[in-house]
Parts: C-alpha cells; structure tokens; sequence
C-alpha cells in the first residue's frame, strides 16, 4: 500500500479567485512546485481532489475543468510534477446544471473523492496525508480515514495546525516527522 499526499485545489496548488474555469485564472502559488517535488521524490503520491461546483452551478462547464486541468497538469509537468491522480466534484445541491444538480458522495466534506482514490491507487489513508484551505477538506480526509490533515492559508481551527502555504508546510518539522514514518 502506497502513501499519498491528497491535496485541494484552489488555494493549496493556485491562487483561488474563485470558480476557475479558464486558463488565464489559473496561477500556480509560489513554492508549491518545489514543495511537490520534494514531497513526491520521498514516495508519496501526489494525488489533487477538488470541488468543482462552478460546472453545477452554470459558471463553466466540464470541457472547461478539463482545460484547466490539462493546463495544470502541463504547468506542473514542465516543473517535472507529476500527479498519479485527479478527481473532482462537479456537483452542487442546489446548481443550475439539472445533470449536476445533485446530492452526491465525493463532494468535500464526505469522503468519496478520497476513498475512491484509495480504492484505485492501493493508498492507505491511515499513511497518508490532507492538505486544504477549507475545514471540508479535512473533514472529508479525517471520514476517508486520512491520518494527518492540515490547512493551508488563513483559515483557523481549534486544535489543527495550519500553515501559510504548502511550501511551508513541506518545510516544517512536522512533515518531516510525518515523511520518516514507514
């Protein structure tokens, strides 16, 4: 079973400008690279789960998502970071899109984005490691059975340790506790 380090998208890897559906929207944070970099050369899996309720919602549609993500998937790739894989929601409750509008199981928080990558890329959540903006992030790690979940950004929760970018993160003294672990 692998290790993997499951991240959010908007606001963990690129700037988060809200329902980003274009490529001009799409700017990756600085460090983030390098941190992937490092983070994948110790064996972890780098693997981005992302809601993406702008397509449920009317904002863009899936043929943009997929732009994005190719876009994004080139931009890492050229900084030689490769993702073993890439899941996203585009479902919403209440969206515009009636084949999105819908109550659904991988939508952050619940943990079908993550069990399914689990499932797919032989991961043990209980090695493996959450990283997001938003407490739906870490609930959806902490229900798929992720061991250490943190956030990345401005948000604040009792009893979590956050950290100001995924950069930061990689360089702390509790990830490389977490990367020595086997």
């Amino acid at each position: 079973m692998h290790r993997a380090l499951f991240l959010d998208r908007d606001g963990v890897l690129n700037t988060d400008h809200g329902y980003i559906g274009s490529i001009d929207r799409f700017d990756v944070i600085p460090g983030v690279a390098e941190a992937l970099s490092r983070v994948s050369s110790l064996g972890y899996r780098l693997i981005v789960v992302t809601n993406q309720s702008g397509i449920a919602r009317g904002y863009f549609t899936t043929e943009d998502y997929d732009r994005v993500t190719r876009h994004m998937v080139a931009t890492f790739a050229a900084r030689g970071v490769y993702f073993s894989g890439i899941y996203h929601c585009p479902h919403h409750p209440d969206g515009q899109e009636p084949a999105f509008a819908a109550v659904c199981d991988c939508r952050k928080p619940l943990p079908g984005m993550i069990l399914r990558a689990c499932a797919e890329h032989h991961i043990d959540p209980a090695r493996s490691i959450m990283v997001g903006d938003r407490l739906s992030d870490l609930a959806a790690g902490d229900a798929a059975g992720v061991r250490r979940c943190f956030l990345i950004g401005t948000s604040v929760e009792p009893g979590r340790q956050s950290f100001r970018s995924l950069a930061e993160f990689v360089d702390s003294a509790i990830f490389a506790t977490l990367a020595a672990e086997r």
